[in-house]
């Protein structure tokens, strides 16, 4: 399959703004001339733009079990994920894979099975396809194991999740409790005991972090703060190498992280929305703020794309500027220096949009057109 095409017609994102220029790909390469051999593509009123890098998502996980209980091939579901992604313009994504002291869909044994099996699928899948390691702090057995992972895994990326200090807040009832216990296989009240069985260890957790978050500093891993409630929080966790804030829950965190010049990344449902599901921050107002330089899909697919068509029809950004939310700040969140813009030397990730239906017509991947739509 070719690697080299030569779009024609269309309007291309370059930068902040859109020119009426051709885009040229060569072995999988944005070049300045078309390469030798390059398939024609006529983009001829519409747009053109770098693929969707996402940082965080989640989704997938409805794929494995989207029942509780109901377990589906591991590899189907990646392979199922990687043909929403694509169909959604995403081209490089990270699964968020969650290590957790949880029984249920999320116990250890699990994410080593889903560890493995995205090993096995990952040669054929059409998605620049990673991982976020979401390493729960009270899951302190299992430090080592992640490193091990990060060392054999160099792309992927590690955040640090802290979800039991606030669940064990939650009352029997609730539905919150409700939801954890069904994914854990228990009753609303064993979740409870569950997570106050572990919040015992409470005092070993600092320990973990620190070393965990040096491991992965050692290793080049990009590391990332999750939920932080306070600029207290950002600190700490920039004192142990952590330099992007994801999923702040309130303005004054993010602002302690944009102050020191860090990513902040907040959820592409927030924004497409207009609100949090959960009450936290934003994302609409922090992106207005200048509080938010990212948005990952976290539960939903395909929402980075259309978050950034709402904020144009609500008058906060051009989607000239805004396409940089969901493509060139998280490339470089990360360290993916080779992607996220459409300049000579990049890889040739793009998409193919008609503005007016405002659908994806086709998806180039390294080159490789990965989908076509009529």
């Amino acid at each position: 399959m070719t690697r080299s095409w030569t779009l024609t017609g269309g309007q291309t994102l370059l930068g902040d703004r859109f020119e009426a220029a051709p885009l040229h790909m060569a072995g999988g390469w944005i070049t300045d001339a078309p390469g030798s051999g390059a398939g024609q593509y006529d983009a001829s009123g519409r747009l053109i733009l770098p693929g969707i890098v996402d940082l965080h998502g989640d989704g997938f996980e409805a794929l494995v079990q989207p029942r509780p209980g109901v377990h589906f091939p591991y590899d189907l579901a990646y392979r199922e994920a990687d043909a929403q992604l694509i169909s959604s313009g995403i081209t490089t994504a990270y699964h968020g894979l969650t290590v957790s002291w949880e029984p249920g869909l999320r116990d250890i044994a699990i994410t080593r099975a889903l560890l493995a099996a995205l090993e096995r699928v990952a040669p054929m899948l059409a998605c620049d396809t990673r991982l976020n390691i979401r390493w729960e702090t009270f899951a302190i057995a299992h430090v080592d194991e992640v490193l091990g992972w990060l060392a054999r895994r160099p792309g992927d990326i590690l955040s640090l999740n802290d979800h039991t200090s606030a669940n064990h807040k939650l009352g029997a009832d609730s539905a919150k409790l409700g939801r954890m216990a069904v994914r854990m296989g228990l009753a609303p009240t064993e979740a409870k005991q569950a997570i106050a069985a572990v919040l015992a260890r409470g005092d070993e957790v600092p320990a973990a972090m620190d070393r965990i978050c040096a491991g992965a500093a050692a290793l080049g891993c990009p590391l990332l703060s999750h939920d932080d409630m306070t600029p207290e929080d950002r600190r700490a966790g920039r004192a142990r190498g952590v330099t992007v804030a994801e999923f702040p829950m309130s303005a004054e965190a993010a602002a302690e992280a944009r102050a020191a010049g860090e990513p902040v990344i907040l959820g592409g449902p927030n924004a497409l929305r207009g609100e949090s599901h959960n009450g936290a921050l934003c994302a609409t107002n922090a992106i207005r703020a200048g509080l938010c330089t990212v948005l990952a899909s976290d539960y939903y697919y395909p929402s980075p794309f259309h978050a950034v068509w709402r904020l144009q029809d609500a008058g906060i950004l051009p989607l000239a500027r805004a396409w940089a939310l969901v493509s060139a700040n998280p490339a470089a969140a990360v360290g993916l220096d080779d992607r996220g813009a459409l300049s000579p030397g990049k890889r040739a990730d793009v998409l193919v949009v008609d503005p007016e239906t405002r659908r994806i017509e086709a998806v180039f991947v390294q080159g490789r057109k990965v989908l076509t739509r009529g």
